[in-house]
């Protein structure tokens, strides 16, 4: 997640520097082919790049509008799990008693969600880097191996240990009540994250809207060559640059947990609900914060 308050031009560029290759292309082979072929035999009449203006302005406006939706979700559903996780390990560090052996009880628990946070961020990243393994025990591990969604499997394992401190009388029913809705709660956050991800952004709106920019670039061109000579191949650029790298913006926050600058931290959220959870815990190997990369941003 980006976090400057300026954002370098350099960076824009980066992430349009081969759209720019192709307008400026286009807008050269236009601008000869008017020169040379189109000029006396056609006048191109300018509501043209005007209509693919507006229609442009709709189809980014919109594509933007709907990216942004589905970042801001992501973002509200990871804090929502900032907030359900640190419920979680204070309702079971304080709603049970001080016993070993329902202490250990307890720490299992606790250092199993984080296990969850880590498999849940690894599978909407893609990428499994298996941080949960340390936060797990040997049969834990053993138990999850076999499943296609382990952090599902984790839930699954959790709801058995909270059973039976039920079972057992460490926790009375409305306490196992209100420890079983968290549980439900992540339950729900992470189908809302998966959905998020397995639903792909129709592309028809993203090509459409590539099309109508090249169309426009050309148009645009056609008509100003005629007044400003020349100079209309840079002019048609730079209006096709301000379509471009708005519209690719508004696309770069389509994936919200792909790991790029754009996307949402779940590198600095999963480490922040673990150096909580921990603290709670009273352990005194704490990891360091993630860091910001280049003051710019963090991920």
């Amino acid at each position: 997640m980006l976090i400057a308050q300026n954002i370098r031009l350099s960076r824009i560029l980066i992430n349009t520097w081969k759209v720019d290759l192709i307008m400026i292309a286009s807008c050269t082979v236009t601008y000869f082919a008017r020169t040379f072929l189109i000029a006396h035999h056609l006048d191109i009449p300018s509501i043209i790049p005007s209509v693919l203006g507006t229609a442009i302005a709709f189809f980014i406006g919109f594509n933007n509008n709907q990216a942004y939706d589905r970042w801001w979700e992501a973002r509200k559903i990871w804090g929502s799990l900032v907030n359900d996780s640190r419920s979680w390990a204070r309702s079971l560090i304080n709603y049970t008693d001080d016993s070993p052996d329902t202490q250990k009880v307890v720490v299992r628990m606790i250092k199993r969600h984080i296990a969850f946070l880590y498999c849940l961020k690894g599978a909407l990243r893609s990428f499994d880097d298996n941080v949960y393994s340390k936060y797990l025990s040997v049969a834990d591990r053993q138990e999850i191996e076999d499943h296609s969604n382990k952090q599902n499997a984790i839930l699954n394992i959790q709801s058995r240990d909270l059973q039976l401190i039920s079972k057992t009388g460490l926790i009375d029913s409305f306490r196992f009540i209100e420890l079983n809705a968290l549980l439900v709660g992540f339950t729900d956050q992470m189908g809302m994250s998966e959905r998020i991800k397995n639903t792909v952004f129709p592309t028809t709106y993203t090509y459409l809207t590539k099309v109508f920019i090249w169309l426009f670039v050309v148009s645009i061109t056609l008509v100003i060559s005629s007044y400003v000579d020349y100079w209309s191949i840079f002019i048609g650029w730079l209006v096709g640059f301000v379509f471009v790298s708005t519209q690719v913006n508004g696309m770069s926050l389509i994936n919200p947990f792909e790991n790029n600058s754009a996307a949402i931290p779940l590198n600095q959220i999963t480490r922040t609900i673990e150096i909580n959870l921990l603290q709670m815990l009273g352990e005194t190997d704490i990891p360091d914060p993630v860091k910001p990369i280049n003051e710019e941003y963090v991920l």
